[in-house]
């Protein structure tokens, strides 16, 4: 039995004796890895567990690596599963140049821990700025990507096109323009960056995270990355996407709206799935987890042939 698989059934008897997260989220913890990766000077923090092929897996705004907590303690029981702290929050170093959360850099950080794992292939999953760094390692072609999984974050010619031509879309993406204000990171109060999370035992924790993570590089990835006004379709086709491409969408998602969705396969060159959540906001990966674990291991199952009946960390039990 693999560390993965312990962690499981610690997981399991923690739920049995505690019927909310806490026990759960202290038995994830105590056996998570810890590693340090450089990333052409910057130092990228990640955790990881479990033996197989190689899960990479990107938060996004405002989170940090234990926000998968629950998708890994699954995926991990058939998967090496390693979760990122993106540069600019937690544990990671968190340069103040705008240039240094250029698309670029950002894969780079991807490719130096896929590298440090030695794995070759990696199939990378990503929310909100996560998605967008796995759409721009997909359209980079990065030799190591094998397969592509995008939770709330559509392609980024579609944010371009639905900010041009969907009212709507202007709307929800409204806050941006306080985020992209030089000084917007002295006015933003701290405690607004938890104010979505239900489970009061992560939320500790999230809190502790972002006390030691700098808001002013974390609002850096829209300052550098967002469209800005006045907003217009770009003229030329970005490179296709060429690897098998799931996109999960919960479509009451206040900010990206499922419209982002529409014609996105003209952008990839590969299988393209994708999977809606009716009723399920923008954190599908911390309010619908056990759903979308579900639809990932499908998926996988789909792409590789193998079994997705694997022993879950849920097990039938319903975590809060």
């Amino acid at each position: 039995m693999n560390s993965a698989s312990k962690a499981v059934d610690r997981m399991d008897d923690a739920n049995d004796a505690d019927s909310g997260n806490e026990a759960l989220l202290t038995a994830f913890e105590a056996i998570a890895e810890h590693h340090y990766v450089d990333s052409d000077g910057v130092r990228i923090h990640y955790a990881a567990m479990g033996q197989g092929p190689l899960l990479v897996l990107l938060h996004g705004f405002p989170d940090h690596w234990l926000g998968w907590w629950q998708v890994m303690a699954d995926l991990c029981a058939d998967h090496r599963v390693v979760a990122l702290d993106l540069r600019g929050y937690h544990l990671s170093d968190a340069p103040l140049d705008p240039q240094a959360y250029l698309p670029a850099r950002l894969v780079a950080d991807v490719a130096a821990v896929v590298e440090r794992e030695d794995a070759g292939k990696a199939t990378v999953i990503g929310h909100d700025w996560g998605g967008f760094i796995a759409w721009h390692a997909a359209m980079q072609a990065q030799p190591w990507l094998e397969r592509l999984i995008v939770l709330n974050m559509p392609h980024p010619w579609a944010i371009a096109r639905e900010l041009s031509n969907n009212p709507q879309q202007r709307v929800a993406s409204d806050y941006v323009r306080t985020f992209r204000q030089a000084q917007s990171h002295t006015q933003l109060p701290m405690a607004r960056l938890g104010a979505w999370i239900k489970d009061p035992a992560f939320k500790r924790r999230h809190d502790q995270a972002m006390a030691i993570s700098t808001l002013e590089a974390m609002l850096h990835y829209y300052r550098t990355n967002w469209p800005a006004e006045p907003y217009f379709m770009p003229g030329d086709m970005p490179p296709k996407v060429a690897v098998p491409t799931l996109l999960i969408h919960g479509l009451a998602d206040p900010y990206a709206l499922p419209a982002g969705l529409n014609d996105v396969w003209q952008w990839v060159d590969n299988e393209l799935s994708i999977q809606t959540i009716p009723d399920a906001g923008h954190f599908i990966q911390h309010d619908n987890a056990q759903q979308v674990v579900r639809i990932v291991r499908t998926w996988l199952h789909q792409q590789t042939g193998g079994s997705d009946q694997q022993t879950s960390v849920f097990s039938n039990k319903e975590m809060h």
